[in-house]
């Protein structure tokens, strides 16, 4: 579920000092676009929205729910915005938050 060397990555390149802070802000940043997609999912937007979600799930190491994100924005980009599974992708980020955040300290 979590790519840990890419994390690992990260960490080094924002240095160890910041490596909380940026992920603060990615996750963040993640929540706002799945809070609009549970609560005010705009169809139109989906495309833009899951690629978004998509690199930035890459960043985190985040790989199934990074791949579910592409998946979804191909199916946008074909014209089949409607038949992208946003629960399957909403769940797929709790899960992987939830292992990031629980196995982060015996990676890092």
């Amino acid at each position: 579920m979590i790519h840990w060397p890419r994390v690992t990555q990260l960490r080094d390149e924002v240095g160890a000092e910041d490596f909380d802070e940026v992920v603060e802000l990615f996750l963040e940043e993640v929540e706002e676009v799945i809070a609009r997609l549970r609560q005010t999912p705009d169809r139109n937007l989906l495309e833009k929205d899951l690629h978004f979600l998509k690199g930035s799930a890459l960043s985190l190491g985040f790989e199934s729910f990074s791949a579910l994100c592409q998946d979804g924005e191909r199916q946008s980009a074909a014209g089949h915005a409607d038949a992208v599974d946003l629960d399957a992708i909403i769940n797929s980020f709790e899960a992987s938050k939830s292992a990031f955040q629980s196995e982060l300290s015996d990676h890092i």
